[in-house]
């Protein structure tokens, strides 16, 4: 096949576009695929020669704006310095491949960047129909390049198909002014102007041609969905996904996460989106490109009724969502979910009608720690509609030393609707809890817990912790050291943290927010999630060697091709700055919005 590429590759070096078009004595293959007219009228938009029965269709409308981010230099420069680019330069068919991409700039007299950008610059949209069958639509800034690009492939193949005694595998034939080529049983494409048409199957060519010339109608672009779609995401969107969910509800993989049998965290987590996409019949997706920031818009026409089975993550009339999420310092993650705890609970039967075994050991240890109290009306209906969970890295005690294993400090936070009176309870059946860890640790004749009650800014709270070990090297101690379990309930607020250091940044917290307008809810927002890239970077870090150990033996991968894995997920996360995540309704709608906040790498650090 490498003897193949370089006779395909020297017929490119030598191709000339004005003989192909017009020569009687150019190559067959090259003057067929460029035998198109020129198209000197403007191309109508790339959805009005795409066949209405598309489900799927991911529309690149400006890739410049793509292309500008990908293509910066300090990106490439820093992907060059990587692990990972290193390890791969060894590899021959890697080389053989940058190989290619220098004959490529020869032949176009610029980089590769340059010409992707000339081969892409148009715009792309790829359809994808009910039965997998796909089409791709790329208008090129440049017609020549495109077409002598797909003259160089058309002679690979049938340089390949002859070599193989398959000579008829690459054939041509004619519909209309328009030459279709076909390099086998799964490929046909076709060169109108600056435009390329390539799909799976001819018939989807022969489709496209169709509503082209006006011989069929129902293009994707008079789809009403697909118009209301492309309507909500916006002229500002670079890349628009837009996907017919009454069609893809009814795939086999697809339809399972809609069965209501779901344990409970997902169904809490997920009930609002799946009840908002059951209800939908399109559902958008619009990526907007600004300087050091990505965003992705989720946008349907399908909302939660206020009767419906989610009804507990409907925020309230009046302004009500979820908080702004808490920070703390060495914050990695921090989530809010605008939940009724209780209304969730009551619904438990339509959410999860299949009592799973995990659901009844939860409710099992619940009526233990609660004794024997409702979980719906005197437990969970005492928790108000702000769960707040946040993620941190540890600054470790020297007293105690550094476990060798690095896990973060964990936390969920919650109002309380009777503090007054609840508290005790709460108390009670934590204090219960930890007594069943020591007891069955005690079985196993492991360290306990020992129980303390100290004071932060006012507040008294719980906490337990293992007695530290005598040693001279704290270094690297037992795993169990990464836990300090804590109880607090500053004002109205229940923490549970998994560790005491946790609980009184908390504590610090809840106290700056108060009422004032930092704590103010989202209004009609049910999800809000944050990722801090830094601090993600910071403690994937503290536990490199144990990734790549656990790289080893799970993939079985060599030392270095573990390493490289971990160091590019370490390069990324450096690069993150900030992730968020938003998701609620909006006049009926269902929305989410997705941020990503990076910073530029720098071409003279050489890379991360």
């Amino acid at each position: 096949m490498i003897r193949l590429a370089m006779l395909g590759l020297a017929m490119f070096l030598t191709w000339d576009p004005a003989a192909a078009a017009g020569d009687p004595e150019a190559p067959a293959a090259a003057g067929e695929a460029a035998s198109a007219p020129a198209v000197e009228a403007p191309l109508p938009p790339a959805e009005a020669w795409i066949p209405g029965e598309a489900v799927i269709a991911l529309r690149v409308a400006k890739p410049a704006v793509l292309l500008d981010q990908l293509l910066s230099p300090a990106l490439i420069e820093s992907i060059k310095a990587s692990p990972v680019f290193k390890a791969q330069s060894g590899n021959p068919g890697f080389r053989q491949f940058l190989n290619i991409v220098r004959v490529f700039e020869r032949r176009m007299e610029m980089d590769w960047q340059a010409g992707l950008r000339r081969l892409i610059g148009g715009g792309a949209t790829l359809a994808i129909g009910p039965g997998g069958e796909t089409l791709l639509v790329v208008d090129a800034l440049d017609a020549d390049a495109l077409k002598g690009l797909a003259a160089m492939i058309v002679f690979l193949a049938q340089m390949d198909a002859a070599g193989k005694g398959q000579a008829d595998r690459v054939q041509s034939s004619k519909v209309g002014d328009v030459t279709l080529w076909s390099l086998g049983p799964e490929e046909a494409h076709a060169i109108i102007g600056r435009r390329l048409l390539l799909s799976n199957r001819t018939e989807v060519l022969k489709a496209a041609l169709g509503l082209r010339d006006g011989t069929r109608e129902r293009s994707l672009a008079a789809v009403p969905a697909y118009r209301q779609a492309a309507k909500a995401a916006g002229e500002g969107a670079a890349a628009m996904l837009y996907a017919d969910t009454t069609v893809l509800r009814q795939a086999p993989s697809i339809a399972k996460a809609f069965e209501a049998d779901r344990e409970p965290l997902a169904a809490m987590l997920a009930a609002p989106v799946l009840e908002s996409l059951a209800r939908s019949s399109w559902l958008a997706l619009a990526l907007k490109v600004g300087e050091g920031e990505v965003a992705l818009d989720a946008i349907s026409d399908g909302a939660i009724a206020e009767g419906g089975v989610s009804r507990f993550a409907i925020p309230l009339p009046g302004g009500a969502g979820a908080r702004p999420n808490l920070k703390v310092p060495r914050r990695i993650a921090a989530l809010t979910l605008y939940r009724d705890l209780h209304g969730f609970y009551a619904a438990k039967d339509d959410l999860f009608p299949e009592r799973s075994s995990g659901l009844i050991f939860f409710e099992n240890m619940m009526g233990i720690f609660f004794t024997g109290r409702s979980l719906t009306e005197e437990v969970f209906a005492e928790i108000g509609p702000q769960v707040r969970l946040v993620v941190a890295e540890q600054a470790y005690d020297p007293v105690v030393g550094t476990p060798a294993v690095r896990y973060p400090a964990f936390a969920l936070v919650a109002p309380l609707k009777h503090p007054a009176t609840y508290k005790r309870v709460l108390e009670e059946a934590w204090q219960k809890a930890v007594g069943l860890v020591n007891f069955t640790r005690g079985q196993s004749a492991e360290p306990g817990l020992v129980i303390d009650r100290p004071v932060h800014a006012g507040t008294k709270y719980t906490v337990a912790g293992f007695s530290p070990v005598e040693a001279e090297d704290r270094s690297a101690v037992d795993v169990r050291f990464n836990f300090e379990p804590a109880l607090a309930m500053p004002g109205d607020w229940l923490i549970l943290s998994s560790t005491g250091a946790l609980a009184r940044d908390l504590i610090d917290a809840l106290g700056r927010e108060g009422d004032t307008a930092a704590g103010a809810p989202a209004a009609g927002t049910h999800t809000l999630f944050e990722l801090d890239g830094p601090q993600l970077a910071s403690i994937l870090e503290s536990n490199r060697d144990n990734l790549v150990r656990n790289n080893m033996v799970e993939e079985g991968k060599t030392r270095e091709e573990a390493a490289a894995g971990i160091d590019l997920l370490l390069a990324v996360a450096r690069h993150i700055r900030g992730v968020t995540l938003a998701m609620g309704a909006d006049a009926g709608r269902a929305t989410a919005s997705l941020r990503v906040r990076f910073g530029r790498p720098t071409v003279e650090s050489g890379g991360p």
